[in-house]
């Protein structure tokens, strides 16, 4: 760790040395820290590459190593020496000064003679947690490791089906490889998945220059090359961007009913009825305070991506830079349709679609309009199995819910006396997705035939009792 010290304030007072960023990543990963050693290698330019294929013996560079660190010390101890003689000329001189307070000035001495010096500044290495720092790091060149945004099947440009913003347009902006997923287009919805197809990769090949390679035969009229494991980071990234969906809804509509923002991700997860969210993952607890700073700024008008956070971020320590642009994928919240017509009920943020499930309905018992989800409750009946199943969602004021059935059959027909029948496995991973607070748009029509519910489902783990043991629900 003292080492790894010393190199960091080495590149902090060379900031061009590129195999002190090296040896700085290097340390990084001895310590367990893989996303600041990616960075730290990026910023090494061709040295990683170079260093890393060599077969030089080591000693060579753990030579180079010492003697940097040599350097980092001397000056180090340099520092340390004039720090210490300007407390001695400051101690001599509050001598002379007449005595006003006398008890505190006695322990002002006291902790200067202690031989402690002042904390001045020096950087001090902070922890790292897992996996935000391996998520949100600037990547060295490696043909498995990307940053990752999504877009409509052809689209390339700067358009309204392109990327935005524009690599094409910047492409200084662009570092590192940029990965493409296709979401394609039903009706009016773009429809995103956990496991979309890798479209294309984008990669800076110089000033003003860059790399296209696809991976849709059928565009190119090639075999493309293996995605390898791209694919893997795609699905993870997929992920991240669901829970800090539904993480910025829960944010915006506590805002909306409370007047004020959440201080803590705990203020989102108190018992029933403050259960804003069903539960959290990993991810969440680290994002919530860059979601909350982004939902700050954009109430107070102000543009996220120019606020100290994102400035951060372009330096390499930012949470979101795992994704194209530096900001999360999903720009607006989540809201639910329920689509009479077709028995569907979907998931959207803006024009991208992320669920569709089958459900049961009504009929014209079922109410037309706006609403929102007021209470979150689990075992509504008391019990997982009674009449409205394990989880229930109610809207607004009314007798109406979301909830699910020990009646399957109902599913795609209108035998419910107004509410909005689900399968456990659909209501359950529901109540997880969507917070407290969410609209939900009731009208005929608005959500393709197209079932889109993933394998794997999207689950949080509970932190709290949701369960409302002082009422039985009885909603129509």
């Amino acid at each position: 760790m003292k080492d790894l010290l010393y190199l960091k304030r080495y590149v902090q007072m060379h900031p061009d040395n590129k195999m002190g960023w090296y040896l700085l990543g290097k340390e990084y990963e001895r310590e367990g820290q893989p996303g600041k050693a990616n960075y730290c290698f990026n910023r090494s330019g061709g040295v990683y590459e170079a260093f890393e294929t060599s077969k030089k013996p080591s000693d060579l560079w753990n030579d180079y190593e010492f003697k940097l660190i040599q350097q980092a010390q001397k000056r180090e101890r340099r520092s340390i020496w004039i720090r210490r003689t300007l407390t001695v000329m400051m101690l001599f001189l509050l001598t002379l000064v007449p005595t006003v307070n006398a008890p505190q000035r006695e322990g002002k001495a006291e902790t200067a003679l202690s031989g402690k010096t002042p904390d001045v500044g020096i950087a001090k290495e902070q922890p790292n947690n897992g996996k935000s720092s391996d998520r949100g790091q600037l990547l060295p060149p490696d043909k498995d490791k990307a940053i990752f945004t999504a877009a409509q099947a052809g689209g390339y440009g700067a358009g309204d089906n392109g990327i935005k913003p524009s690599p094409f347009a910047r492409p200084g902006r662009l570092h590192g490889r940029l990965a493409v997923l296709e979401m394609k287009k039903n009706g009016d919805w773009l429809i995103w998945k956990r496991r979309m197809p890798l479209a294309y990769t984008l990669e800076s090949s110089g000033p003003g220059s860059i790399t296209y390679q696809s991976y849709n035969p059928q565009d190119c009229s090639c075999q493309p090359p293996e995605a390898g494991n791209l694919k893997d980071a795609a699905f993870a990234w997929t992920g991240e961007q669901e829970e800090q969906a539904m993480l910025y809804s829960a944010i915006k509509a506590y805002k909306n009913r409370t007047g004020q923002f959440p201080n803590e991700l705990s203020d989102l997860l108190r018992p029933f009825p403050e259960n804003w969210v069903s539960g959290t993952t990993q991810d969440m607890k680290e994002v919530f305070q860059p979601l909350l700073q982004k939902a700050k700024a954009e109430a107070s008008g102000k543009d996220p991506s120019a606020s100290k956070n994102a400035a951060d971020a372009k330096a390499g320590d930012g949470t979101f830079l795992g994704t194209w642009g530096s900001k999360p994928f999903f720009a607006e919240p989540l809201k639910i349709i329920v689509d009479k017509n077709n028995h569907r009920l979907a998931v959207v943020s803006g024009r991208v679609m992320l669920r569709n499930y089958k459900v049961g309905l009504g009929g014209e018992r079922t109410p037309e309009g706006s609403f929102v989800i007021t209470d979150k409750v689990m075992n509504p009946n008391g019990r997982s199995d009674g009449e409205f199943g394990s989880r229930g969602m109610q809207l607004s004021e009314t007798n109406y819910a979301i909830h699910g059935t020990n009646d399957p059959d109902s599913f795609g027909k209108d035998e419910s006396l107004g509410c909005i029948r689900m399968s456990q496995t659909d209501i359950e991973e529901l109540f997880d997705l969507v917070p407290m607070g969410t609209p939900v748009i009731i009208s005929k029509g608005g959500a393709p035939d197209e079932l889109l519910a993933p394998q794997e489902r999207f689950r949080t783990k509970r932190e709290q009792d949701q369960t409302n043991p002082r009422r039985t629900y009885h909603w129509l």
